[in-house]
């Protein structure tokens, strides 16, 4: 990390070379943008691999198949190694895309996931740290040193993520916990990652703006420049403990609010077994029993309180045996619009019911989907129809990595077919457009994500039966 700083694309707006930290993420656009450019070179021949394999098939010669697949595949490796590297020392926004291709099924090139989600699953529990002074640097600007305010404190980090790392604490009054601290100037990382992301959404305007790619970007900033802020985070975990109130198998950490500030979070510290460990260890009654626990805390949430945790990391995780789940990161979430929320009630239910007229006319009045174009809306339909499908079905149901992969690979393969062009034309057709609520963003994000976590588990059961109530019952607000 300290070479980093030799360099001056990683120089921060308005701040002289001399004065940057050796020990924070690089802040700059220019930098920033630099390092994902070079990191893109390396991705370059496998995309143009799997468009070949797209468009042409396998080669004739056996041979030379055999060849290709083995030098995309060491290019697989070799791209995820620098991915591990870039965007683990970059933080923000990078990183955290790097940690949903770790884990969210269809995201790596077709074909070389396992490849790609080897190794950047060290991105999911430990990103490289940053130095131990950056952190009693944080905490003492925050609260104080942090061997006054805490009877011990570790130097060394246990866990590092997309804007903090996590260090073990002993409060005065015997308390074990775990102190979450922000990156230095991770603030100004994100908020140029963001702005990268407006400068292009500028620049594939005005096909973008069909789908109202502005709106989502528009949410995904407010979204995520609100989980640099750890008070949010604790008055989040409060409102979900709250939610849960009476079910013995969810576990919400107290946190500390004296202990507590914007870039410091004082949380209960959690033992228990990772996410990875359970996926490979647990037995199938015990799998399927946390995957219920996962499932309440979802959709209990969501569909009664309209509380999105949008944020299904296998990272956040802790698995305590007897079908008990610890949840332990807050910051991703967001409270949906009572209109949303009822506007997906009322599809879901139509599905239920096989009221497939209505279950149409929600899609385009709450999804925004373009009836006008019949193929298009049919695809958007029958995409809508597979992704809650684990909510719908009454009967036995298991997730697995092919139906999580599918998710993805139904959107790949539908909109190929769209976009062919039509006879005597040369470029490609577009679409029709798809004006999603701007709310609805990250429910994607969760949808994908979590099919992918139920996935490792391998849980069964009905998964309908225990959202049901919610989604036919109305929205209670937590006070």
């Amino acid at each position: 990390m300290a070479d980093d700083a030799k360099r001056p694309d990683d120089d921060h707006d308005g701040e002289s070379l001399g004065s940057r930290r050796p020990d924070a993420p690089p802040t700059s656009r220019f930098g920033r943008l630099a390092r994902l450019g070079a990191l893109s070179t390396r991705a370059l021949p496998i995309a143009t691999e799997a468009v070949r394999r797209a468009t042409l098939g396998r080669r004739r010669d056996e041979q030379e198949e055999l060849e290709a697949q083995r030098r995309t595949i060491d290019n697989a490796k070799k791209t995820a190694k620098a991915m591990l590297k870039t965007l683990g020392e970059m933080k923000g926004l990078p990183l955290k895309l790097g940690q949903m291709a770790s884990y969210i099924d269809g995201l790596a090139p077709p074909g070389y996931e396992e490849k790609f989600q080897q190794v950047l699953k060290k991105l999911q529990a430990k990103a490289p740290p940053l130095s131990r002074q950056a952190a009693v640097k944080m905490v003492t600007k925050e609260l104080g040193p942090p061997e006054e305010i805490f009877a011990t404190w570790e130097a060394d980090p246990f866990a590092a993520a997309s804007i903090g790392q996590v260090h073990h604490a002993t409060t005065k009054s015997g308390d074990r916990v775990a102190v979450k601290v922000q990156y230095p100037d991770i603030d100004k990382a994100i908020e140029n990652d963001l702005k990268s992301l407006s400068m292009f959404e500028t620049m594939i305007a005005p096909i973008g703006r069909r789908y109202h790619s502005r709106e989502t970007i528009d949410e995904i900033k407010a979204v995520f420049l609100a989980e640099l802020d750890y008070r949010r985070e604790a008055d989040n975990a409060e409102a979900f403990r709250k939610m849960h109130a009476g079910d013995d198998e969810i576990v919400v950490p107290k946190t500390w609010s004296a202990f507590s500030s914007r870039r410091v979070l004082t949380a209960e510290l959690i033992e228990g077994v990772d996410y990875a460990t359970f996926s490979t260890t647990a037995t199938q009654e015990e799998r399927s029993r946390a995957a219920q626990t996962i499932w309440r805390f979802m959709f209990r949430a969501l569909f009664k309180h309209g509380w999105l945790y949008a944020d299904p990391h296998p990272g956040n995780y802790r698995f305590l045996g007897g079908g008990k789940v610890a949840f332990l990161d807050y910051g991703c979430v967001k409270v949906l619009p009572p209109p949303l929320l009822a506007g997906m009630k009322r599809y879901l239910t139509a599905a239920m019911d096989e009221r497939w007229d209505d279950f149409e006319r929600a899609c385009v009045e709450v999804l925004g989907y373009d009836d006008s174009d019949p193929a298009s809306f049919k695809m958007c339909v029958d995409y809508t129809k597979l992704m809650i499908e684990s909510l719908t079905r009454d009967g036995n149901y298991r997730h697995t990595h092919a139906t999580a992969r599918e998710s993805i690979a139904f959107l790949v393969r539908g909109s190929k077919e769209l976009m062919k062009p039509k006879e005597g034309d040369l470029l490609p057709s577009l679409p029709g457009p798809v004006r999603m609520p701007q709310d609805f963003t990250f429910i994607n994000r969760l949808q994908w994500g979590l099919a992918s976590v139920m996935a490792g588990i391998g849980g069964e059961a009905n998964f309908r039966t225990i959202a049901e109530p919610w989604i036919r019952g109305p929205r209670i607000e937590i006070s």
